[in-house]
């Protein structure tokens, strides 16, 4: 990530020139999360379809997660600018990681990402023990 909060996205995940995301701080694990309009929609509708949640509450999470997202686009040469606010809570300066996933990718701070890491790989290896992988 370069001084002006800059960060160039792999050609592969653009599909073209100003193409559009929203940026989504996730608060609790420190990341920001890239995606398309069509999966930030998907993220809300499955929100709004939360059983564990009542309808009030529902509401209320679907306007947080809106409320917390930021529209960015990708520039001539693939770099998308992060809100200096979602920039300084995941702790995201310089070097930077980024994870691919799916139709999304995450921004991660590499020593939150490694922390995470090992936390993933448990879960993937009891996963993989259920299913006998």
């Amino acid at each position: 990530m370069d001084a002006k909060n800059r960060v160039t996205i792999p050609a592969k995940w653009l599909a073209q020139e100003g193409e559009e995301f929203q940026a989504v701080l996730n608060t609790k694990n420190g990341f920001i999360t890239v995606m398309p309009p069509s999966t930030f929609a998907d993220f809300a509708n499955l929100l709004m379809e939360a059983t564990n949640l009542s309808i009030a509450d529902r509401r209320s999470a679907v306007k947080e997660f809106y409320s917390s997202a930021y529209p960015v686009s990708a520039d001539k040469q693939g770099r998308v600018l992060l809100p200096e606010e979602q920039c300084q809570k995941a702790g995201l300066v310089g070097e930077i990681i980024l994870a691919g996933i799916g139709n999304r990718f995450e921004i991660w701070n590499p020593e939150r990402r490694i922390e995470n890491s090992v936390k993933s790989r448990a879960l993937l290896e009891k996963a993989s023990e259920d299913l006998g992988l």
